[in-house]
């Protein structure tokens, strides 16, 4: 499974989601592509107000205050 997910530094909501990511990621496995909003302005302009965004495999499941218990459920479902 492939998980984006979408931020900018010194963001951190952005810090908060990638540790729950990285917790998540132990109990179910994926692949964490990480992108830099600031890197694209199409990235900008879509997320700038959302960061951080969580997609799956081209949705997004999870944007904002990211948290452990939803995230975990959401990737659970899709694998």
């Amino acid at each position: 499974m492939k998980v984006e997910f979408y931020t900018r530094p010194n963001c951190g909501l952005c810090d908060e989601a990638k540790l729950m990511l990285s917790l998540v990621q132990e109990e179910v496995p994926f692949t964490l592509i990480e992108h830099n909003i600031e890197e694209r302005d199409d990235w900008t302009e879509e997320y700038g107000l959302l960061i951080p965004v969580v997609k799956v495999d081209g949705e997004v499941v999870q944007y904002g205050k990211v948290d452990y218990v939803t995230l975990s459920k959401r990737l659970q479902k899709i694998t």
